[in-house]
């Protein structure tokens, strides 16, 4: 199974050097400027536990000629118009596996490329590129789920999964991708907008006297947008999630805030706006969730 990795930053670099690791026939197909980055200093990963360095095989887009199988991309959400414009022509006929967050991405493939070539998948880390082109783990949460959308995915989906089981990081083969989207999503969402909106990690949140409430809140709101949708949340993974947001002495945040206080564009419309507009379909009442996104909106608006 011949693996097509669009990027190798903090999602796709991280996976993509762990699969290489057990000889997964994995390519990176990155931008000319960071080809030769890693073409001089390989591809580094820093984890808490350890430092590896690989050689990857590396492709510009102009030189993609080989077929692949399966085309694995993580680009920022407001980014896919132009991850889809780099991944359109790959030689194959191959399956993609989006690793984006929320759940709009999936009818702009699906547009694209026809449901049927278009896997379900969602990646569970916090990791950043550095300014030194080292990809860095920030904790120990390193987890792909990924799933089928159509039958005829099945046959790769076993490879995958069978590649994936050998691999440094954990996986999970969903036999319901789209209901794990809506897994992810909701806890993200009450994560990026509590974070964003207290502008504080969950520890100093549950800290205060009404903070774990005000977290509980938010993640109601969430799962009854879920639920309306057609995928409610079940009892299990209600409570994984409340176990991580309101965990005490927690320095766990949103890779939405970090980008906040870097001055970095977020990815607010897709993860908080995107779950609102469809409780306001849903004519739900979204409080918690309207007053997160407004600021991240006001923001917005001061900066142009």
């Amino acid at each position: 199974m011949k693996i097509l990795m669009l990027g190798a930053g903090g999602v796709g670099g991280y996976f993509g050097a762990w699969l290489h690791e057990i000889g997964g026939d994995v390519t990176f197909l990155v931008r000319p400027k960071r080809a030769e980055i890693l073409s001089q200093q390989g591809l580094i990963v820093e984890t808490p536990s350890q430092t590896i360095r690989i050689q990857p095989q590396l492709v510009t887009k102009d030189k993609l000629q080989h077929r692949y199988d399966l085309v694995m991309l993580s680009p920022k959400a407001y980014d896919l118009e132009d991850a889809l414009e780099t991944v359109r022509e790959v030689p194959g006929n191959p399956l993609y596996l989006p690793l984006l967050n929320g759940f709009d991405h999936l009818k702009r493939m699906d547009d694209e490329f026809g449901r049927e070539r278009v896997m379900g998948g969602v990646a569970h880390i916090a990791a950043e590129l550095t300014d030194k082109g080292i990809v860095r783990q920030l904790n120990a949460l390193h987890r792909i789920t990924f799933g089928i959308r159509h039958a005829c995915q099945e046959p790769l989906a076993a490879k995958l999964a069978k590649l994936t089981d050998q691999a440094a990081f954990d996986n999970v083969y969903s036999e319901d991708i789209e209901q794990s989207l809506w897994d992810k999503w909701t806890f993200l969402a009450t994560l990026a907008a509590m974070n964003t909106l207290m502008r504080a990690n969950v520890g100093m949140i549950e800290s205060t006297e009404f903070g774990g409430q005000a977290m509980q809140r938010m993640f109601e709101e969430c799962c009854s947008i879920a639920e309306k949708s057609g995928f409610t949340i079940s009892e299990k993974v209600r409570a994984q999630s409340l176990e991580i947001l309101r965990k005490e002495n927690s320095d766990f945040t949103a890779s939405m805030l970090r980008d906040l206080e870097s001055g970095y564009r977020t990815e607010h419309e897709h993860i908080i706006g995107s779950l609102l507009r469809r409780g306001k379909q849903a004519k739900l009442d979204c409080p918690s969730l309207q007053l997160a996104y407004t600021q991240m909106m006001i923001r917005e608006l001061k900066k142009s």
